[in-house]
């Protein structure tokens, strides 16, 4: 898919340190794709709706933390 017309969101709680780790998100037909928001012509993450709501989710429920 190309993201390169895509609309990239930053979420607004990222500035809180400086926006040095940042991640952008941005939805292209049916693909959901994450990039590194510091280096905007880099490599994207690609993502299938339902892949991204499994990754939200875990997300939510602290699985990726590094405590696990």
């Amino acid at each position: 898919m190309n993201f390169q017309d895509a609309k990239w969101r930053k979420s607004s709680r990222s500035n809180g340190n400086g926006g040095a780790n940042c991640v952008e998100v941005a939805v292209a037909g049916r693909e959901i794709g994450v990039r590194d928001s510091k280096n905007p012509t880099g490599p994207v993450l690609q993502f299938t709706p339902v892949d991204w709501e499994s990754f939200v989710d875990g997300a939510k429920l602290g699985r990726f933390d590094s405590a696990h």
